[in-house]
């Protein structure tokens, strides 16, 4: 049973971190190359504003600030399942590898594979979650051992070589790509928001539709499986279904969040921590302000990166300045 006062809190700072999505989503509506004043954004929305402001809110900005906060809550979302699921606050979609995995899956895709921009945009998730997921199988058969199961500290370090080992295979295909189709994957490693288009969020949408309220539903056997093994199999759960179901839903939503905005790591490092610090390690409590942490933190790095230093700096960067140190803080304390 969930304490009340606890509920209320959720509810409280749920619904304040929303507002702070709100208020920086309307910021970045407002700034860049073209500024919108305030009080134009509202009409504009609403169809009655001019043809530049609506050419520039409705097909370019919003769009973006869509997809930044729908690849937010997929990357955190995925932080929290790989976390419990390994037992391991460290893990995360970019560190042990998932993202690079998708990556590459989506590089070859795009290289040699030409497909109709339509078509291509909506093959993009399911390109990545493929490569995604043979990639984390791949970290989870090396991690595991018979004997002892999972272990939390090898899944890492294993997790992190298979990020640099794909991490190779990118520079290896972009050395012998064209220039253009160069650009792309630079850009992708970079963490540059490249799917700045309603196809794209159209394409992300079902998804996270399906994924978010599944994982959400399944809140209390990821309670369950943070507990040492014999507990969960005291309680009749069947640990390797419900560990693969889980895995599977992490890889995709770090998949089809990556495919359209790059390889960000980090999100589902630092909004699992926060929201676990804000609200305590129950799942029914912290995953929507994982959530909202996620969409809040992405929106922030890529609303201060696309005014920053004429929009040059990729939003990847400026995350991964933040969750670098971070990540050794937390590495070195446990």
């Amino acid at each position: 049973m969930i304490p009340e006062q606890q509920i209320t809190r959720t509810k409280w700072l749920f619904s304040l971190f929303c507002l702070l999505v709100l208020l920086v989503a309307t910021i970045s509506l407002m700034t860049g190359d073209f500024v919108i004043p305030l009080r134009e954004i509202v009409p504009t929305l609403f169809g009655q504003g001019a043809f530049t402001n609506s050419f520039v809110l409705l097909d370019i900005r919003l769009p973006r600030v869509f997809i930044v906060i729908l690849c937010g809550i997929a990357l955190a979302t995925s932080g929290v399942i790989l976390q419990s699921l390994s037992r391991n606050d460290l893990a995360d979609p970019g560190i042990i590898g998932i993202n690079n995995g998708a990556g590459v899956a989506v590089s070859i895709f795009f290289l040699f594979f030409p497909i109709e921009t339509g078509s291509f945009m909506y093959m993009l998730p399911i390109v990545a979650c493929i490569g995604g997921t043979i990639t984390a199988l791949l970290i989870y058969l090396f991690s595991y051992d018979k004997q002892t199961g999972l272990h939390p500290t090898k899944l890492i370090l294993v997790g992190i070589g298979f990020s640099l080992a794909l991490s190779g295979v990118m520079i290896v295909l972009m050395s012998s790509s064209e220039n253009e189709k160069v650009n792309f994957i630079a850009k992708w490693l970079a963490g540059n928001i490249w799917g700045t288009d309603w196809l794209f969020v159209w394409a992300l949408l079902p998804w996270l539709l399906i994924l978010i309220p599944f994982t959400l539903y399944k809140a209390q056997v990821l309670n369950i499986l943070t507990l040492q093994d014999m507990n969960a199999i005291g309680v009749g759960m069947s640990l390797k279904r419900e560990r693969f179901k889980l895995l599977l839903v992490a890889v995709a939503l770090a998949a089809v969040a990556v495919a359209v905005s790059g390889s960000i790591a980090f999100i589902g490092l630092i909004a699992p921590h926060m929201a676990k610090a804000l609200v305590g390690p129950r799942h029914q409590l912290h995953l929507p302000i994982a959530m909202v942490i996620g969409a809040l933190f992405l929106l922030i790095a890529d609303t201060i990166s696309r005014n920053l230093a004429g929009a040059g700096l990729p939003t990847g960067i400026l995350v991964s300045l933040i969750g670098a140190p971070y990540f050794i803080y937390l590495l070195l304390k446990s």
